[in-house]
């Protein structure tokens, strides 16, 4: 899996995301979402993984 970063709301700041899964929103548009590797919250990214 690559390495992807994105921004913790809880931690504030960017952690790079625990089991990333590319998905598809209702939009069509690809995204990533994962957990922080420290805090456990979910995080969500636009875009396709690297």
């Amino acid at each position: 899996m690559a390495d992807v970063q994105a921004y913790c709301v809880k931690c504030k700041q960017k952690q790079t995301m625990k089991e990333p899964k590319q998905i598809t929103m209702k939009n069509g548009r690809p995204a990533v979402t994962g957990t922080c590797p420290v805090c456990g919250t979910k995080m969500f990214k636009i875009g396709k993984m690297d």
